[in-house]
């Protein structure tokens, strides 16, 4: 009988290795398999997003642009009660800044400004600049002398016709304001020379633009640098009166009919052509 032989492939054709053979080796335990992603619920990302938002929005309120609104008729016609401001706190940069980054600027006449009140920081005043350090101011019958030269001002409203010694030939050294602050009386009996009031440094005279009836610096002296806020930006929203006086206290059922009203009333009391008005 014959030999039996293994049978030969045929010519051409390549070996097909085993699937077992070429498997890869399952992991080891010093090198184990990536964690699977975690998945956080979607009210954590709507947490951080709303706390991003919040961070940066008290930043913005205490560095850079705050909200105002006026409550009285000192300012007018420049600024009207019910008229919503977006101050800039860094145009003048509290003197803490070489500016480099930012241009400051320092505080010059005619500029207006938002300051703490001096006789009380917790109250928000906003009036104009009328005399800088080193200015000597005086006025007569109403007209406003700064170092000898009468000062030009078309934004300035006259809102009574009678005479009053204290608020138009100012300042006056024998005739004492009903009303004014007396630390301010004795200052000033020390810094008026020849008629003048000598403005010192590092402080601000201010007018209100309505010249006769504002609570100015006539009354209660100037305003430290320190004091100052900042400066008016625009008006971002104008309201007309709905009846509600600011500084009146108010029951809760008050507070929300005027509220409700407001809201249903918005574009009836809206003054659109004080709306985005930049302040000058």
């Amino acid at each position: 009988m014959g030999t039996e032989t293994e049978p030969t492939k045929p010519t051409g054709e390549t070996a097909v290795a085993d699937p077992a053979e070429t498997a890869l080796p399952p992991p080891t335990a010093d090198k184990p398999a990536p964690a699977p992603a975690v998945v956080w619920p979607a009210w954590v990302s709507s947490m951080q997003s709303l706390l991003t938002t919040v961070v940066i929005a008290i930043f913005i309120t205490t560095f850079a642009i705050q909200a105002f609104q006026i409550p009285s008729e000192s300012m007018e016609e420049t600024l009207l009660v019910g008229d919503y401001l977006l101050v800039d706190k860094l145009r003048y940069g509290g003197g803490q800044h070489d500016g480099f980054f930012i241009p400051y600027r320092p505080v010059q006449r005619a500029d207006v400004i938002v300051f703490k009140y001096p006789v009380d920081p917790t109250q928000h005043f906003v009036k104009r600049v009328i005399g800088v350090p080193g200015d000597r101011i005086r006025l007569i019958n109403r007209q406003v002398y700064i170092n000898g030269v009468a000062l030009h001002e078309p934004y300035v409203h006259y809102s009574h016709v009678d005479y009053k010694v204290f608020r138009d030939d100012f300042p006056r050294l024998n005739v004492p304001e009903p009303g004014m602050e007396g630390r301010w009386w004795v200052q000033m009996q020390k810094l008026v020379e020849d008629g003048q009031l000598i403005v010192p440094e590092g402080n601000y005279f201010v007018l209100g633009d309505n010249r006769d009836d504002s609570q100015d610096s006539r009354y209660w002296g100037f305003v430290p640098q320190e004091n100052i806020v900042g400066r008016p930006l625009l008006i971002y929203w104008s309201v007309r009166s709905t009846g509600e006086e600011p500084g009146v206290e108010r029951s809760a059922g008050d507070k929300l009919f005027h509220f409700v009203y407001a809201a249903t009333h918005l574009f009836q009391i809206t003054r659109w052509d004080r709306t985005f008005r930049v302040v000058n």
